[in-house]
């Protein structure tokens, strides 16, 4: 299913040096099995399964005692059986590929035509990546990021990267959104692609900018309310601000403050409008520090005792 897993398991069957385990050396205290991020070794039975292995060395330089080391593939004792959960995630994910940008939408909110592209250029990287030059010359597009990401956004690139960087994962805001809170794709990635990050620095990372679509927006073709990317936005980088209009209706629309934004693409997944968003994220080629959230509440409210539009 994945072309990029099996090319590497095709490369494994044939390459002339592995990664093995020296059964008269391994004392069996686990360190290597720790530090692989693939999940590929054995100690039971002093395997590598390289159908998952993606050649990080890590267990290499874990082991005290020299077990784990690189060797002529037919010293080594390698198993190279099928992972069927892997494989169900991937045929999973690649019906979800199938369905297209509308099927992999879970907002809820009914949509408005739109005709406004969002002329989004580039691909918005992992956190943790740095930068989009860096990201794609270490990562080996292996998924463990795309497996463990609980919002599933996630999702194998194409061209976005360039030629480079096919298949290496980006951030697909139509599929979901990069959790406030959550570092778990920087603490799996074998490579130092996407470097591990603490909550702390994870929230104020800024790896895009909201973009606000005036043309898009139900507020102004519709002159209704709305206000659900504001509602979505962790850091309050997404405000309502009053918006004049023919009718006077005490309506509100979005402005994005800079300076607050993460990229977390929130406020873009919750946006109801289709094909085009009325708000998406620009990315940030190069990772910056976003300004701490303000915690004071908004100046304007949206008005509560008319029905939500949608």
């Amino acid at each position: 299913v994945c072309p990029v897993g099996a090319v590497m398991g095709l490369v494994a069957r044939v390459s002339a040096l592995r990664v093995g385990l020296d059964a008269a050396a391994c004392r069996e205290c686990g360190r290597c099995e720790t530090a692989c991020k693939g999940g590929c070794l054995d100690l039971r039975s002093l395997t590598v399964d390289a159908s998952r292995c993606v050649a990080c060395c890590n267990c290499l330089a874990a082991c005290p005692h020299g077990a784990a080391r690189i060797e002529y593939a037919w010293r080594s004792k390698i198993v190279a059986g099928p992972d069927q959960g892997r494989r169900d995630f991937l045929v999973r994910m690649s019906l979800l590929g199938l369905a297209g940008p509308e099927g992999l939408n879970a907002t809820a909110l009914q949509a408005r035509p739109t005709t406004v592209p969002e002329g989004i250029s580039g691909a918005v990287s992992p956190p943790g990546s740095v930068d989009v030059g860096r990201f794609t010359s270490l990562c080996t597009a292996c998924h463990l990021c795309v497996s463990v990401c609980p919002s599933r956004v996630l999702t194998p690139s194409l061209l976005e990267y360039g030629p480079e960087g096919i298949m290496q994962p980006r951030l697909n805001n139509r599929a979901g959104f990069c959790n406030y809170e959550c570092t778990l794709c920087s603490q799996v990635c074998p490579t130092g692609a996407i470097l591990p990050l603490t909550p702390e620095d994870k929230k104020l990372t800024q790896i895009g900018v909201a973009r606000f679509i005036r043309e898009n927006c139900v507020v102004v073709t519709d002159n209704t309310s709305c206000g659900a990317c504001s509602e979505h936005c962790p850091t309050k980088a997404v405000r309502m601000v009053p918006y004049p209009n023919p009718a006077n209706k005490p309506l509100v629309v979005p402005e994005v403050i800079p300076d607050y934004c993460v990229g977390c693409g929130a406020c873009e997944h919750a946006c109801p409008t289709k094909p085009f968003k009325a708000i998406c994220v620009d990315a940030n080629p190069v990772h910056r520090r976003a300004r701490k959230p303000d915690e004071r509440k908004t100046k304007f409210k949206t008005n509560d005792k008319a029905a939500f539009p949608f």
